[in-house]
């Protein structure tokens, strides 16, 4: 629905003022396009430059939508008329390269097999920004599909036939984190306001701690998954990656809400979207009990001294800190492995072939997982058996033809109770407490939400030492160095993200980390300014 938008331009700053696009917000941008300043044209132009600008570095963007200019100006037009959608009105914004546009945009996971494909609509999530009056800018490279793939030492986070390998602008070759590593960078590095990641097991929440983010993993099932590149139909789910937790809750509000399309989305318990930008207070931790799970993170636990200090701001805004314990931890970690992977395995077997089924045009004609293990192999391209592909042939090899199989059934209820009912809520309803919400270091609450599919907000609290050690990882990336951003997870129960993100929110207020932090080593210098 549009509403009246102002038809008063009257821009009363010099363009010299306009923050720098690797720190705006929406609450700038909204302040300035509606004032006259600068239009949603102008702001598009300057994105692309700084995408050309450092893209040949971080290989962050894997291509820019060509109607993005066109788009502007018809947003553009809007606006002068007096009509606007919302917060995101001309609002350029990346997505991931498994979230289907049906553009002249590709939708491939970051792999040849499905180059040149198309989708019948747009997915969900994009009619959605679209509808808000955003402005898909282009799409982001991510780990070849969504991180299944491989298991081997070739395998390494932000790799994608595609587009090479993806790095963070935190140290020269640093590991990106996670599939959703192209979102990270560019959002990072302010190559659009922000980005869209989806997330199995820590795809938002790591490449978002990695880049010193805000990362939202919603519920599973509160984002539609309709027309994305799947792995997990009982897992996957879809969020913002953005710089600040306002703007990550103006985005979530924009692309969340039920579907026909896809039938998870018909357990969110309310009829209208939360408008998660409007309930943002400072002194949401005033009173909350926030619960620590001490046998996964003991006290005086070496290298946690950040985290140890973000917990005495949260405790100095007014929270309880509650030492508490995942009763099924054990149990967790051992169905981590084969167990999990099995699961995850048979979804993609399924989940794939599904959406292989609603393309309209398939040129390598990929149609399961049997095809696309053929095309991979065949494809010199998908650095095959370099990068190898273990985690097909196992989900091939299984006696299960698919998810609807007993074994797989029996499996994925013993993940969700230990994951979910036993783990994560097992630590929130405790003998004595009820508490509102967990915390974790950001480099474990991906891993703990993933099998559960249970919500977690990430926000900075720091950054590694000037005096930590240069450590080479896998690939030959940097898995750890100087100046490494880090994170701090709020963990809930599901549909709890309006708390989550209020925790989140009043964490930032008081400490600002992103702004004060080491900076960078390369950021484009393109503004929109330039452009004026």
């Amino acid at each position: 629905m549009l509403h009246s938008g102002s038809s008063n331009k009257s821009c009363k700053i010099d363009s010299s003022k306009i923050p720098d696009l690797i720190e705006i917000t929406i609450d700038d941008l909204t302040k300035f396009l509606n004032d006259g300043c600068f239009t949603s044209h102008q702001l598009t132009q300057a994105y692309i430059a700084r995408i050309n600008e450092v893209n040949p570095k971080f290989h962050a963007v894997t291509e820019i939508n060509p109607d993005a200019l066109s788009i502007a100006k018809s947003l553009d037009a809007e606006r002068t008329s007096g009509k606007l959608r919302g917060p995101l009105h001309g609002v350029p914004i990346l997505l991931k390269d498994n979230i289907a546009t049906a553009d002249q945009m590709n939708n491939t996971a970051s792999s040849y097999a499905l180059l040149g494909a198309k989708v019948p609509k747009d997915s969900m999530i994009a009619a959605k920004l679209r509808a808000a009056g955003a402005i898909i800018l282009g799409k982001t490279g991510m780990s070849q599909w969504a991180s299944f793939r491989c298991n081997g030492s070739g395998c390494t986070n932000g790799w994608g036939s595609r587009h090479g390998q993806i790095t963070s602008a935190y140290y020269p070759n640093l590991d990106p984190s996670g599939s959703s590593s192209g979102s990270g960078v560019a959002s990072s590095l302010g190559l659009a306001l922000a980005s869209i990641g989806t997330d199995t097991s820590a795809s938002i929440i790591s490449p978002s701690e990695r880049n010193c983010l805000v990362g939202i993993r919603p519920t599973v099932g509160l984002t539609s998954r309709h027309l994305v590149i799947p792995i997990s139909e009982h897992q996957d789910t879809i969020g913002p990656m953005a710089r600040t937790v306002r703007d990550a809750a103006y985005i979530l509000s924009a692309i969340a809400g039920k579907d026909a399309d896809d039938k998870y989305t018909a357990n969110i318990p309310f009829s209208a979207v939360p408008e998660y930008w409007k309930d943002l207070q400072t002194g949401a931790l005033k009173g909350a009990k926030i619960g620590i799970p001490r046998n996964l993170v003991p006290k005086g636990l070496p290298g946690m001294n950040i985290f140890d200090q973000a917990v005495e701001t949260m405790r100095k805004l007014g929270a309880n800190i509650i030492d508490t314990s995942f009763p099924s931890l054990m149990e967790f970690f051992k169905a981590a492995g084969k167990d999990h992977d099995l699961v995850l395995g048979l979804d993609f077997k399924t989940n794939l072939k599904e959406y292989l089924s609603k393309l309209t045009v398939n040129p390598h004609n990929i149609h399961n997982l049997e095809d696309l293990i053929e095309f991979t192999k065949k494809d010199p391209r998908e650095d095959y058996p370099k990068r190898d592909i273990d985690a097909w042939i196992q989900a091939m090899n299984h006696t299960c033809h698919d998810n609807t199989c007993a074994e797989f059934k029996t499996l994925y209820e013993k993940n969700t109770k230990v994951g979910g009912q036993d783990m994560i809520l097992g630590a929130l309803d405790t003998k004595t407490d009820k508490l509102d919400a967990l915390i974790l270091p950001s480099f474990f609450a991906g891993i703990i939400t993933g099998p559960s599919g249970y919500p977690a907000v990430t926000v900075p609290i720091g950054f590694k030492p000037a005096n930590e050690k240069v450590v080479t990882g896998g690939g030959g990336l940097i898995a750890d160095a100087p100046g490494v951003p880090l994170g701090v997870s709020f963990l809930g129960r599901k549909f709890d993200e309006q708390k989550l993100i209020n925790f989140a929110f009043a964490y930032e207020q008081e400490t600002q980390v992103r702004a004060k932090g080491p900076k960078q080593y390369m950021v484009p210098k393109a503004q929109v300014k330039d452009f004026i």
